[in-house]
């Protein structure tokens, strides 16, 4: 082989290296999901987001049904505002109730809806009454110790 063929072929081999490399970074940032089809917005008003981030998806029975759009704090009422853009294709009654949940113990944090069973659709701009904020690993942890340093003391005084 000569010495312009061993380079083209290395070449070859670094471009496809790096379009690898750059369709990981893609779907580790969730930007190569990005859907295209058509959406309509919803707002749900949490006490405390924990590790949300914009682009976080929103399941439903563990189908992406759609993306956070925004995050933001409301200063009036001290809640964090949370705006998702729902695939047209999907439909959640008035009363559905949404949690953030999180993918396994440490993973990333997504929006779940768990549809309710009013006859009435939500439309585009609604917003979702009935939310349940996140739950945070480190006051769970924190309480905990707290009650075992409690139950310690409550023995040892009697």
């Amino acid at each position: 082989m000569t010495r312009t063929t061993i380079d083209l072929w290395v070449g070859f081999f670094v471009a496809l290296g790096l379009a690898a490399l750059l369709f990981l970074a893609l779907k580790v940032g969730n930007l190569a999901a990005a859907s295209n089809g058509e959406t309509y917005l919803l707002e749900a008003k949490f006490d405390n987001i924990g590790g949300l981030k914009v682009r976080a998806p929103v399941k439903s029975a563990g189908v992406v049904v759609g993306r956070v759009a925004e995050i933001r704090f409301d200063p009036q009422e001290y809640q964090a505002v949370v705006k998702m853009q729902i695939d047209t294709r999907y439909h959640f009654p008035r009363d559905t109730f949404i949690t953030i949940n999180t993918s396994g113990l440490l993973g990333e944090q997504y929006i779940g809806f768990d549809a309710g069973g009013d006859s009435e659709m939500l439309a585009a701009g609604d917003v979702v009454k009935k939310t349940q904020s996140a739950v945070v690993l480190e006051k769970l942890i924190s309480q905990f110790m707290f009650n075992k340093a409690s139950e310690d003391t409550g023995s040892k005084a009697q």
